[in-house]
């Protein structure tokens, strides 16, 4: 039996697959962080297509926080409104939605200065960085609550916490990118402060019910030193107490380099190694693209969501072909698109 197309729920929210279009950046905003025209086209057509959950491209909590200044953001009220539309327009057409809430740290490309837990650069043909004050720690975890505040405004499903791939969470977890020697620096518990008490303010403003999902990766693979899976279990353990629903497990990204060999699923034995050990809801990614796998991988119980990419920017219909081609049927907002995948009848 196909456990693609099977529903999972997470507080009170079901998904009614396990295909989850995975956060990517479009770099098709502008400078105000504001939804557009072409962030309502780009997510409205996977969710038309059949994906469960829709989670956005990052949304920075302020604005030297963007990767890009064309990232989209959610520091101001201003910012409401639009992200409110597109969470509209993905229930309307069938899926459920997921905001993504980062700041980029050392890896912003922003004009200007950028701030990391400590001057070092993520390259070296990157800009330096301004190791944060304590005070400006203190400021960005209120920047999290306040953006946490505004998104349950607009009424997304789910929230989720970047704290992987190299950005500024990320880099106060691992020994490479912190050399602080205050509490936020040193030892594991001190590396780990930030994203605690970062999830620990959203918490307090984004309701029980609705679901929590922190992004992490679960090993920085970006040579000796780094944090491993062990460091990782042990923040899922605090993090599943603080109220967590879902850990999305990636690897990678401290670098420009990934530590490792590269094939399809390559990431998946992380998130079975957190789902044991936390007996928590793991979301995994990592180059996958047939059904074959994806079905390995639920059946397995090695993950309980899979996180799909590039299969989605070149196929928006990945789960309508999917299903049609398995001979199952899929609920469709409209009802021609099964017409796409065949078999080639004359319509009316």
């Amino acid at each position: 039996m196909s456990l693609i197309l099977q529903p999972f729920s997470l507080g009170d929210v079901t998904i009614k697959n396990r295909i989850v279009m995975a956060p990517m950046l479009m770099y098709s905003g502008q400078e105000d962080g504001k939804v557009n025209d072409l962030h309502l086209a780009h997510y409205a057509a996977r969710a038309l297509g059949g994906v469960g959950l829709i989670a956005t491209e990052v949304v920075a909590v302020e604005p030297a926080g963007r990767i890009s200044h064309k990232d989209l953001g959610l520091w101001d009220d201003v910012q409401i409104a639009g992200l409110r539309r597109l969470a509209e327009m993905i229930r309307n057409c069938g899926a459920k939605s997921s905001l993504q809430l980062a700041h980029a740290g050392r890896k912003s490309s922003t004009e200007g200065e950028i701030f990391a837990p400590s001057a070092i650069p993520h390259t070296d043909q990157s800009k330096v960085p301004t190791a944060l004050s304590t005070d400006q720690i203190g400021d960005i975890v209120q920047a999290y609550k306040a953006a946490a505040k505004r998104a349950l405004e607009t009424q997304f499903d789910c929230l989720e916490i970047h704290a992987a791939h190299g950005y500024l969470a990320h880099e106060f977890l691992s020994p490479l990118s912190n050399h602080r020697e205050d509490r936020y620096g040193g030892s594991l518990g001190n590396r780990q402060r930030f994203v605690i008490e970062v999830v620990t303010e959203v918490r307090k403003v984004w309701p029980r019910n609705k679901p929590l999902i922190v992004r992490l990766s679960a090993e920085d693979r970006a040579g000796p030193g780094g944090s491993e899976i062990a460091d990782t279990i042990d923040l899922g353990h605090q993090l599943k107490a603080l109220g967590v629903d879902l850990l999305s497990v990636s690897a990678g990204g401290l670098s420009a380099q990934f530590d490792g060999e590269i094939y399809p699923g390559y990431q998946v034995d992380f998130a079975r190694k957190l789902k044991q050990a936390l007996d928590i809801p793991t979301a995994c990614n990592g180059s996958i693209t047939s059904s074959e796998l994806i079905e390995s991988i639920l059946h397995s119980q090695s993950s309980d969501l899979i996180y799909l990419g590039r299969a989605l920017l070149s196929d928006p219909f990945w789960v309508i072909r999917f299903a049609r081609q398995a001979g199952l049927e899929t609920d469709l907002v409209i009802p021609t698109y099964a017409r796409a995948t065949g078999p080639y009848l004359r319509g009316h």
